[in-house]
């Protein structure tokens, strides 16, 4: 329970970024964010990944892909599993994602989405 509500957090934490829309910002955060050294309650990316899930239910306003990404890289690296937000597009028709990706493998979202999107940058 206790990582929904910290995954709750963050989300309204994002949301201010989402809602300036200040890309930069956002990015810059995520970049940044330490990859913990030590795991701080043994949490799989599987649970992590389904507490922002759950945490995105109950949240007031709707989540966009990049909002929810970015929180969930966060929450992984602060326990120290060392994910990557990757944001991608495709041209026919134009369409942009964010999602999230361990060692490769896609977490947060559909594993076939590497091959629907065009990556522009990963950090």
């Amino acid at each position: 329970m206790y990582a929904i509500f910290e995954a709750f957090l963050m989300l309204i934490d994002f949301h201010g970024y989402i809602f300036r829309d200040d890309f930069a910002s956002l990015y810059r955060r995520v970049r940044q964010y330490p990859v913990a050294r030590f795991s701080h309650g043994h949490r799989t990316s599987e649970q992590i990944c389904r507490a922002v899930d759950l945490a995105c239910i109950w949240y007031p306003k709707e989540v966009f892909c990049l909002q929810r990404s970015a929180v969930t890289v966060c929450l992984l690296r602060r326990h120290g599993i060392p994910a990557q937000l990757i944001v991608g597009a495709s041209l026919m028709p134009f369409r942009a994602h964010a999602w999230v990706e361990v060692n490769g493998l896609v977490v947060n979202d559909k594993t076939y989405l590497a091959g629907m999107y065009a990556v522009l940058d990963r950090c």
